[in-house]
């Protein structure tokens, strides 16, 4: 039996279209792996109102604006995994590693090799997609 463990992350850019991602603290399971900043949904709450909770604790911003990118499955060995992306479109603050987290900001291109969660390669995978096609758009 796994447990079940529900989580939210953003996904944060800039205007020049870098996205903004962490490297897990030593202590936090699979530490050192890089991931989009985030965390578990508390009972009785929204994957939208945990967005809004962990971006404030970990990056102190407040979320405005976000659209929901994406929702799947990841199953590990001991865990089942259900993440809820989110594309942050509008925040109040400055991002900041609040908790002694290694903050970057990445073009989404350079994500594939950074030693990403397992959990969070799909949406790395949709974003190195997404910026193709748009490259692909404005070379036409």
């Amino acid at each position: 039996m796994h447990t079940r463990i529900t989580v939210a992350a953003g996904v944060i850019r800039r205007e020049d279209g870098r996205v903004l991602v962490a490297r897990r603290p030593r202590g936090k399971h699979m530490a050192g792996a890089w991931e989009f900043p985030g965390g578990k949904v508390r009972q009785g709450e929204t994957p939208r109102r945990t967005l809004d909770r962990e971006l404030h604790e970990e990056l102190g911003i407040s979320v405005r604006r976000s659209t929901e990118l994406m929702h799947y499955e990841q199953e590990y060995p001991d865990r089942l995994v259900v993440l809820h992306f989110f594309a942050v479109e509008d925040y109040d603050g400055r991002p900041g590693g609040r908790e002694g987290q290694e903050l970057r900001w990445e073009f989404p291109e350079n994500l594939g090799g950074m030693g990403f969660l397992p959990a969070d390669r799909p949406l790395v995978e949709l974003l190195i997609q997404q910026t193709a096609s748009l490259k692909e758009k404005s070379a036409r």
